[in-house]
C-alpha cells in the first residue's frame, strides 16, 4: 500500500456514464479516490 502523500501513478477509468477520465484530466485540483474492493464480488 502506498504512503499517504505519494503520488498516483497515471491511470483511466470509466465513471458511471462509461466515459473514460484520466487522472491528468485534474491536474492541479485535489482528487479523492474511493474504492469499495468487494463490491464487485460474491459474498
Amino acid at each position: 500500500m502506498p504512503a499517504a502523500g505519494t503520488k498516483a501513478p497515471a491511470f483511466a477509468l470509466p465513471n458511471q456514464d462509461g466515459k473514460k477520465i484520466k487522472l491528468s484530466d485534474f491536474k492541479g485540483k485535489t482528487v479523492v479516490l474511493f474504492a469499495y474492493p468487494k463490491a464487485a464480488t460474491s459474498g
